[in-house]
């Protein structure tokens, strides 16, 4: 089987995943959790909303692991008037992204990524794509592994 040509895999490490869930949908309930962590200088890397059957917004999202006491104690501060939940987090998460030109118009990229990932055991935490960029949240711990299998399975400059 020909190897799928892309431009590369990239790593990010040190991040820590957080999601805040069972939210009421409403609109202004992103701009609510992360309006209050960029007034606090907390930068988020990484974001994935979803509303699931019962009309309740989840929020993943990562931050440097540096910064997650900071941020649980600023969602904690507004979980009350978001009505959400709970507040969940991971402390060692890490991004790994395959990048490539117009990945739009190539069917089956993320499924061959996704794949890849589980032929090692890797469990994706969170999905984010773009136009040309597919993204998973993953242990930290297992962004070697994972940036190893991905070089193997595609066709890597």
């Amino acid at each position: 089987m020909e190897k799928v040509k892309i431009g590369g895999v990239i790593r990010n490490a040190n991040l820590a995943k957080i999601g805040i869930m069972g939210i009421p949908d409403r609109p202004g309930v992103a701009g609510a959790i992360l309006s209050s962590l960029g007034h606090e200088g907390i930068n988020v890397e990484f974001i994935v909303q979803c509303i699931d059957l019962n009309n309740q917004d989840h929020v993943v999202f990562c931050v440097a692991r540096d910064d997650l006491e900071a941020a649980l104690g600023i969602l904690e501060g507004i979980r009350p008037q978001l009505g959400a939940k709970e507040v969940i987090h991971e402390p060692e998460a890490g991004i790994v992204s395959i990048f490539g030109p117009d990945f739009r118009e190539r069917p089956g990229i993320a499924g061959t990524m996704f794949s890849a990932l589980a032929s090692v055991g890797i469990n994706i935490l969170a999905i984010s794509t773009s136009i040309s960029t597919v993204s998973c949240v993953i242990d930290a711990k297992r962004l070697s592994e994972a940036v190893k299998v991905l070089e193997e399975t595609f066709d890597v400059p």
